[in-house]
């Protein structure tokens, strides 16, 4: 009898991913012939120009969309569609007005048919999590962006997904804020145990959170780059070889 090795949880393929779209008459091909395996735990950043692909693939990633060619595999199942075990975290986390942060945390799980009780159990844990314990009965409209994006992020936990798909997600918070949150998802990251996929236009963001760095193509025929980043954690951008890590694949992708 054979023994396999068990899949790690949250272990993503993909092979042979294409997609195009037509636009004014003509065909936009955005991910061509794209191979990639993302092992489950880590934490990976998606940067290139904009039109690359970057979004698009998330969403082939999220089920969102589908390829025109290649095949997505998470934990050795195809996706072809929205599973339980993948979550989207959106640059505005899209909160419902008329659901207080408890209610809008929780809300998924009732969904699921989770019942209420147990439901706000869960969600209250995720809400201690990002630091609002004290928010439960707060109401969107009372929350600044930063809290907001939280709340968001807790949503997205309280189902306990193998796979957080995060989409530019802090790109509309101010600096200061952005850089706490940054700090926020490493440690989530490494509390939580979950695969990370984030895309992003911002490459200091993208080497202070990634364990790799995806970097896809603008140029027709171009090829996507896989960059390790191989920097200890906790993660420092004034220490010299962040700031040196920072300029060498600035100056490689003409990316800032």
């Amino acid at each position: 009898m054979l023994h396999t090795q068990p899949l790690t949880r949250g272990e993503v393929k993909i092979r042979d991913l294409s997609k195009s779209f037509q636009l004014e008459g003509e065909t936009l091909t955005v991910l061509k012939n794209l191979d990639l395996r993302i092992r489950g735990g880590e934490s990976l950043a998606v940067v290139g120009a904009s039109g690359s692909g970057k979004t698009t693939l998330l969403r082939i990633l999220a089920g969102l969309e589908q390829p025109d060619t290649g095949t997505v595999l998470i934990d050795g199942q195809p996706v072809h569609g929205l599973g339980h075990e993948r979550a989207v975290i959106f640059q505005e986390p899209r909160l419902l007005p008329w659901l207080t942060v408890l209610g809008n945390v929780a809300f998924g799980l009732e969904v699921q048919g989770v019942s209420r009780s147990e439901a706000e159990e869960r969600a209250r844990r995720y809400i201690r999590l990002v630091g609002l314990a004290e928010f439960e009965t707060a109401w969107p409209r009372q929350l600044s962006g930063g809290m907001a994006q939280r709340v968001g992020i807790a949503r997205a936990l309280t189902v306990q997904p193998e796979i957080l798909l995060l989409d530019e997600p802090l790109g509309a918070l101010d600096a200061m804020t952005k850089l706490t949150m940054q700090e926020e998802l490493t440690r989530i990251w490494a509390e939580q145990q979950v695969t990370m996929v984030l895309v992003t236009h911002d490459l200091e963001e993208a080497i202070f959170l990634a364990d790799r760095v995806l970097v896809l193509p603008k140029e027709k025929g171009g090829h996507p780059r896989l960059i390790d980043i191989d920097l200890p954690r906790p993660r420092d951008r004034s220490e010299a070889r962040f700031v040196g890590f920072r300029r060498q694949l600035m100056a490689e992708f003409g990316l800032h």
